[in-house]
């Protein structure tokens, strides 16, 4: 077991520093530190004195991958790569455009982006795995007809519908909630029922007829059948054998999910003014704030890679032959 874990670490090592890598390619290559000056500074009457003024006070006077007038390590140390990439794996953001320490910035607004997102994962998890499971459960009847329809309809209805129509209706119509905003403590809870609850149901259709799919697929299996054939009923064949058997398609579909609950939703909390990390990006993407954006990323493909890591620790619990490989 530990072996298989210290093995799935050194997996994940190589495929962070891969996405470090083309991170750096993207903004610094694609994107020269010349270019972030002329965006930052305005495309008129930008001089070259004002470009290299603005690099110099921004830590992008120096050579990209290799400083051939240092001496010793600050060849490789006195570089844009180092400052700018290297140092993101020990947590040192730097500062925004504004000079806000970036650090000081993501621990303020992870709270509130976890005040969404843990909510609409869990809520959403029971309800999807619930529903998936009633229809299953009355597969090829009317009921599983009209739940699968109404899954598609749900699916093919943008977030954005959602979003707008439940504003209109639960805040300018019915008064029951804030339209925007956030507070701490108790207080939070009347701002973020309603992205909470729109969050679940832009998602019930795909996640939910996802599902279905799974246990519908799992009870042709061979397993069931011997269940059957024993005796067990309906309910203890759904419950303690399709549904374990199921978890593992289940945690894989999940792995996207935890990074969302660090990150929040980036349209939720930008229309509903929820000041968390998917608001912060947006704001600096808008404001084209690069190092912010550099760190967002760097941030998410680290939760991706635990994230990773995680489910495949959680196969070794749901299925023992993991154990073994």
């Amino acid at each position: 077991m530990l072996a298989y874990i210290v093995r799935r670490i050194l997996y994940a090592v190589p495929i962070l520093i891969g996405v470090n890598l083309i991170t750096f390619v993207l903004f610094f290559v694609v994107n020269t530190p010349d270019d972030m000056a002329r965006m930052q500074l305005g495309t008129r009457r930008v001089t070259p004195e004002a470009i290299e003024k603005w690099k110099g006070e921004h830590g992008y006077d120096r050579p990209l991958l290799w400083n051939a007038s240092a001496g010793g390590l600050g060849k490789a140390t006195q570089t844009v790569f180092f400052e700018k990439s290297v140092k993101l794996f020990a947590l040192e953001f730097g500062a925004a455009e504004d000079g806000r320490d970036i650090a000081n910035e993501i621990r303020a607004r992870v709270g509130p982006s976890l005040a969404l997102a843990v909510p609409v994962f869990l809520v959403g998890l029971a309800v999807n795995i619930t529903f998936a499971l009633f229809l299953a459960f009355f597969r090829a009847t009317y009921l599983d007809f009209w739940g699968v329809t109404l899954c598609v309809g749900m699916m093919s209805i943008s977030a954005l519908f959602y979003i707008i129509g439940g504003q209109y209706v639960a805040s300018k119509l019915w008064h029951l909630v804030p339209i925007s905003g956030y507070a701490g403590g108790l207080d939070a809870l009347k701002f973020v029922v309603l992205p909470v609850v729109i969050g679940v149901v832009s998602s019930f259709g795909t996640s939910a007829r996802f599902y279905r799919t799974i246990f519908v697929e799992e009870l042709t299996r061979d397993y069931v059948r011997t269940a059957r054939a024993k005796g067990l009923a309906e309910t203890s064949v759904m419950f303690g054998h399709v549904l374990r058997n199921a978890m593992i398609p289940i945690l894989t579909g999940l792995v996207v999910a935890i990074p969302a609950l660090f990150f929040g939703s980036l349209i939720t909390e930008s229309f509903f003014g929820i000041p968390g990390l998917g608001s912060y990006t947006i704001d600096a993407i808008q404001a084209q704030d690069f190092a912010v954006v550099r760190s967002m990323v760097f941030i998410g493909s680290v939760l991706y890679v635990l994230a990773l890591l995680f489910t495949d620790i959680s196969y070794t619990f749901v299925d023992p032959r993991v154990r073994f490989e």
